[in-house]
């Protein structure tokens, strides 16, 4: 059995301290634990802990996931997988945060499909800022259209960006992608959007992510352990 609250406390006080180091307040930053793949009990053990906010990516898991957790109050829920056409009522219907989003037709349907009694669906563009041709994401040029387009919807608040930037063993190569999604932020608030929010940073880089502006922080494998063979049918692939 993993120590679900002992990882916790190791990967923030990870965060604390290169929030201290980059000369920033760790209350900017939030940890969102990446869940997916692992059992609803240890989401429970981390919520014990503190914990509130939980990334999923296999969306027929994550909707078993919530159903068996429901009780437990303050639970904030954050698709961070691809979405596809078909996935959108239910992520639009089931999740306070989309993180995912690189297409207009997208964004539409979460738009209309957004019950109007919940809260305005939070949502992150995913730039591809290492133009991988594995991974999902918009084009730095593709960018700002998209982000106006979705920033005028209804029942949606565009926050900010998402990346994964290709892997690499340097603190200065990983700091030199995630400089560029914090450079594309900057420019699209110069252009009027009111963004907030950077979400890049995992297990392996979150002091570089830190040092750069992330705000959100996804972490799996240092506070679940390894991921685990997913059972899900729903056709997602492996988001971060």
């Amino acid at each position: 059995m993993q120590k679900i609250d002992e990882n916790l406390t190791k990967v923030t006080a990870r965060v604390q301290h290169a929030a201290h180091q980059a000369g920033r307040n760790p209350n900017e930053i939030r940890l969102v634990a990446v869940s997916k793949t692992h059992p609803a009990g240890v989401v429970a053990q981390a919520w014990r802990h503190g914990q509130r906010c939980f990334g999923e990516s296999y969306l027929q898991e994550a909707l078993a996931k919530q159903s068996q957790l429901g009780p437990l109050e303050g639970l904030e829920w954050h698709f961070i997988g691809p979405i596809q056409s078909n996935k959108t009522r239910a992520v639009a219907q089931h999740f306070a945060w989309a993180h995912c989003v690189d297409r207009e037709r997208i964004a539409r349907r979460l738009s209309a499909q957004r019950p109007p009694e919940l809260p305005d669906l939070q949502v992150c563009i995913q730039i591809n800022i290492d133009q991988e041709a594995s991974k999902a994401g918009v084009s730095l040029d593709e960018l700002p259209d998209l982000a106006h387009q979705v920033a005028a919807l209804p029942r949606l608040q565009l926050r900010g960006l998402m990346a994964i930037p290709a892997p690499s063993q340097g603190e200065a190569q990983q700091r030199a992608s995630f400089a560029r999604v914090r450079e594309a932020l900057e420019a699209l608030q110069a252009q009027g959007l009111a963004l907030d929010t950077l979400s890049m940073g995992m297990s392996g880089d979150l002091e570089a992510a830190v040092a750069e502006g992330a705000t959100l922080i996804r972490v799996g494998t240092d506070i679940f352990g390894p991921r685990r063979e997913s059972r899900s049918t729903d056709g997602n692939k492996p988001g971060p």
